[in-house]
């Protein structure tokens, strides 16, 4: 059985990256080493893996991954620290400051 990680990395610019993979080893080493100079990462250098979640199936994954992706920074960072319930406070604290 295949499994799928989202991830997160730290840039050294303190930015997150958020990305998608089957081999987190391997794509945490390709961020790292600069293997695509268009990456976003790639002047972002070195990078520091901030945090990862299993998934056993590919749409899960890319479905997470969308979502974090469209996070504001507090809440990635909520979720880095593993302070997972404070994500709904977070998410309705930013719309109310909106509106």
């Amino acid at each position: 059985m295949k499994t799928y990680f989202v991830y997160i990395l730290k840039c050294s610019d303190s930015t997150y990256y958020t990305g998608v993979t089957n081999n987190l080893d391997e794509r945490v080493y390709e961020h790292q080493a600069g293997f695509d100079p268009k990456a976003y990462t790639f002047r972002r250098r070195p990078v520091e893996l901030s945090y990862s979640k299993e998934f056993a199936e590919v749409n899960d994954a890319i479905a997470f991954e969308k979502q974090v992706k469209g996070w504001r920074r507090a809440k990635k960072l909520a979720l880095i620290e593993g302070r997972i319930e404070e994500l709904p406070e977070l998410a309705t604290a930013y719309f109310r400051k909106q509106g």
